[in-house]
């Protein structure tokens, strides 16, 4: 299967000096002598930055392992082998870039709560997409709010994007189908399925989501070849939540993290891969269009541990 959202190499290494200054610094840690009471410092300051208790349990117990076995007699030999252990669970399960069609529209699939970014997620996804010389539509599957439609529908306007929406309070799957047909007769290249932000609580907007998703599938053979899940890293552990929520509806497949130019704590990025096996496939690092970036294994963990 294809690929799409090419790197941007010149601009990593500032990218990650900024997220690791603004988000990860509290993961250095175990200066000094390294006995249990370091241990003991570094399980609490990889909570405190979001790495969720499985992984903070699988990468403290690999610390106490190491020292163990004398694999480890000082900081530098430990950060290395925590760095492994790091990068070992960020380059499981599946792929990290976006997957697309073979033929025919690929089709991604935007689901999220309120108030995480998702709108704009859209808007600067289309913008890479048509900057590569791709054509996008991007259908305003949300027919309940209208202002929600009206934002995006601006952001479809200034980026050159296609864009359908269908009647307020219509039956969202409905603009996800005429979606697919229009993207098909117009030869687009890629289709973005804007749902509506919902609580992941609410029952009822879930088998609303899970709806949209059957009739994409049914509609185009393969699609939704990416079901996108846009989460706010600032948030914390309470992105977990919402990505085990969401499963219950769609196969998510890749986290887009928004806000991670913010004080977000980078370590929810190890927490999503360790508990769920879903992987972030793009961060946001701003508020302009420009400011999306694919999520690059090896820079991080260069980023972390220096």
């Amino acid at each position: 299967m294809a690929r799409l959202f090419k790197k941007k190499p010149e601009k990593k290494k500032g990218l990650w000096k900024r997220v690791v200054d603004l988000a990860l610094t509290d993961i250095r840690v175990v200066a000094g002598g390294i006995d249990v009471e370091s241990l003991e410092q570094l399980e609490e300051r990889l909570l405190a930055a979001d790495f969720g208790v499985p992984a903070t349990l699988r990468l403290t117990d690999r610390a106490e392992e190491v020292l163990r076995r004398g694999k480890a007699r000082d900081q530098e030999s430990l950060s290395d082998a925590l760095r492994a252990e790091v990068a070992e669970i960020l380059a499981s399960g599946e792929n990290a870039e976006l997957a697309a069609a073979d033929q025919g529209p690929t089709v991604y699939l935007m689901v999220g709560v309120n108030g995480v970014g998702k709108t704009t997620s859209v808007a600067k996804l289309a913008h890479h997409l048509i900057a590569e010389g791709r054509s996008v539509m991007v259908a305003a599957a949300d027919t309940f709010r209208a202002g929600a439609v009206a934002q995006l529908e601006m952001w479809a306007d200034r980026i050159g994007a296609d864009f359908i929406r269908g009647q307020q309070g219509g039956d969202p799957a409905a603009v996800a189908f005429d979606a697919l047909e229009a993207a098909e007769a117009r030869g687009i290249d890629v289709v973005l399925v804007d749902t509506a932000g919902r609580l992941h609580t609410n029952r009822g907007l879930m088998e609303e989501l899970t709806k949209i998703d059957r009739v994409v599938r049914r509609r185009i053979e393969g699609a939704p070849h990416e079901t996108l899940m846009v989460l706010d890293a600032t948030v914390g552990q309470n992105a977990v939540r919402q990505v085990e929520a969401f499963s219950r509806a769609v196969d998510v497949s890749g986290i887009i993290l928004s806000k991670m130019d913010s004080t977000a704590r980078g370590g929810i990025v190890v927490a999503l891969r360790e508990e769920y096996g879903v992987p972030v496939k793009l961060i946001g690092t701003g508020e302009g269009l420009d400011d999306l970036e694919s999520f690059d294994v090896d820079v991080f963990v260069d980023a972390v541990f220096g």
